[in-house]
């Protein structure tokens, strides 16, 4: 039960909630019990007194009715109120704290898993969570509460009533609820995996309709998506059946304890021990009662489920970054030169280095490019300069100081990347641009669109930089979505830019308008551009030619010319068949 402590202290912040719907929901069971109870006491007393002839005083257990009904129905409307207050603050924190976890491990700890893998945990095992407050630890504190009152108040009226009644309580409280606990777990745990395959296999079936399409393996993907839907159904019918079957074990208990207690307690009315009233409070008194024990088979069944959510997060959140932060303050450099000095790198489990004895002098303010086919090792110098993975050998150094010595984030503020991926969220192009710099001015917004060469066709849009650009920014076209991060990239003014095969996919034409806004984009900045093709080559420095990772030409655009380069590329590309870099 580790699980259970350590997700108690992760609810710390809102345990004050927890504690107010907590006692809104005994307060709310209390007030139903008393209802039903002086609901009986009372029209028995009243028939009794109408019988006999005498007079007696209504107006107190009148109010003890009416009063019972106000403080339900208020309590009701409380219970709910606060109680969902506590869960979408739960959740909602749950969410931060699982990305913060997240976040550190992109993309070296996260190679393993995949993005559906990803979306069922921070998604369908956090949800997951919200069913161990309402549904686990506030029923369970209820029951404890009521329970234990409950049988003071028939220890009050007599002790055997309190013994039988409490007999089955237990039996209702704790023995159904260890069964269904049983019987939950392995399902439960199923039921977290199945639902992460499931949307794994969904998500691989829609992104990659293309590729099962011409392989024919369309039929395939469509028999295991049907295959885990079948046994996910099974799993939560089963569940509800053993719900049903609970449900049904404490309304048998419910009805035997009433029974008991008829059998105990009529004796005791005809010796006068007991009043008719009396029997007729503790008959509804003991019926109502068992609404308090009536959650907990469920609620521990849904504890397996919540367990296993519970597991599958911290699995997660207890991985170590590949690269850690260092204790102290990040340097401010005063420069941006960068200096590759003999690095070298391999990847867990790789057959051979990624890259190795590399050694390349970018001086503040010029430009170089890294060129190579896929597998040379392009890619990988820049997650070692992003400090996403830490060099085996060498050393890399931004103004003179080791990138060992920044953070992550501190490091990453000084450096700005365009993707030949650009990723673009389901939001308006004024939300996407303000990634960068949340603190913007339209004007700002305007400028850096100008530069990129996307302000016109921005303005002309109806809604303009309101303009939603879909999923993905599928409403975009490659060309359009590049410029967008060309203009992100100029909104966060770093002093580093990374160009990672920026024209990649781009017809001649829209290759040629999108190197124009790189152009003015590099302007001042110190700049490393990786590209397999001569693309960009006129604009930088120096040129550095990798394959399988080592260091195949180097020097500046006199000493290895443009066509060269090209040579050299359409060699390694025939050459290479290693893994991407």
């Amino acid at each position: 039960m580790k699980e259970l402590l350590r997700l108690w202290r992760l609810f710390r912040p809102y345990r004050t909630w927890m504690i107010l719907g907590t006692l809104a929901a005994t307060v709310t069971l209390i007030a139903n019990v008393t209802l039903m109870a002086a609901a009986g006491w009372f029209l028995t007393a009243m028939a009794a007194a109408g019988i006999a002839g005498v007079t007696m005083n209504y107006f107190t257990p009148a109010a003890i009715v009416r009063g019972s009904a106000m403080i339900r129905t208020a309590g009701r409307y409380g219970e709910r109120l606060v109680n969902h207050e506590a869960t979408f603050r739960l959740i909602a924190s749950l969410r931060v704290w699982f990305y913060r976890h997240l976040e550190p491990l992109a993309p070296a700890r996260l190679q393993q898993y995949h993005s559906g893998d990803l979306l069922s945990r921070i998604r369908s095992d956090i949800d997951a969570l919200d069913n161990l407050y309402v549904r686990v630890l506030v029923p369970a504190v209820v029951a404890f509460i009521s329970i234990t009152l409950f049988t003071i108040f028939l220890y009050l009226h007599a002790p055997i009533l309190a013994a039988t009644g409490l007999v089955f309580y237990l039996l209702s409280g704790i023995a159904l609820p260890i069964w269904s606990r049983a019987r939950g777990e392995a399902p439960g745990r199923r039921i977290a995996d199945d639902e992460s395959s499931l949307r794994t296999a969904v998500i691989d079936g829609v992104q990659g309709m293309a590729e099962l399409t011409v392989y024919g393996a369309t039929e395939r993907q469509a028999a295991r998506i049907d295959g885990l839907s079948r046994r996910l159904i099974a799993d939560q019918a089963r569940l509800a059946s053993d719900n049903g079957l609970t449900q049904a074990a404490v309304g048998v208990c419910a009805s035997l304890s009433l029974w008991v207690l008829l059998w105990l307690a009529i004796p005791m009315v005809r010796s006068g021990a007991l009043g008719s009233p009396e029997l007729a409070m503790l008959a509804l008194f003991i019926l109502a009662s068992f609404e308090a024990v009536a959650p907990l088979p469920h609620a521990f069944q849904l504890l397996g489920r919540s367990l296993a959510a519970a597991r599958r997060l911290f699995g997660i959140v207890d991985t170590q970054p590949a690269v850690q932060d260092p204790e102290g303050p990040s340097p401010q450099p005063t420069h941006f030169d960068i200096d590759f000095e003999g690095v070298g790198f391999s990847y867990p489990d790789a057959g051979r280095p990624a890259v190795e004895n590399i050694r390349l002098r970018i001086p503040q303010g010029s430009r170089a490019a890294i060129v190579g086919a896929t597998g040379s090792g392009k890619s990988t110098l820049f997650n070692l300069l992003l400090r996403f993975w830490a060099p085996d050998t060498g050393s890399i150094r931004i103004g003179g100081h080791e990138i060992s010595e920044f953070g992550g984030d501190d490091l990453r503020r000084h450096i700005a990347v365009v993707s030949q991926h650009t990723y673009l969220f389901d939001s308006t192009i004024r939300e996407n641009l303000l990634i960068a710099n949340p603190e913007a001015s339209q004007g700002a917004i305007e400028q850096a669109c100008r530069v990129a060469q996307i302000h016109d066709f921005i303005a002309d849009l109806p809604e303009g930089y309101d303009t939603w650009v879909g999923e993905t920014g599928v409403r975009l076209s490659g060309g359009q979505g590049r410029r967008i991060a060309v203009a992100r990239a100029l909104l966060k003014d770093a002093p580093i830019l990374l160009l990672d095969e920026p024209t990649e996919g781009l017809d001649a034409e829209t290759e040629r308008d999108l190197m124009r806004a790189l152009d003015r984009l590099m302007t001042g900045r110190t700049v490393l551009l990786i590209t397999h093709r001569p693309a960009g080559l006129d604009w930088v420095d120096q040129v550095l030619v990798l394959d399988r990772g080592r260091e195949l030409a180097r020097g500046d655009v006199s000493v290895v010319p443009k066509a060269m380069a090209a040579e050299l590329l359409v060699t390694a590309a025939e050459a290479a068949a290693g893994p991407s870099s």
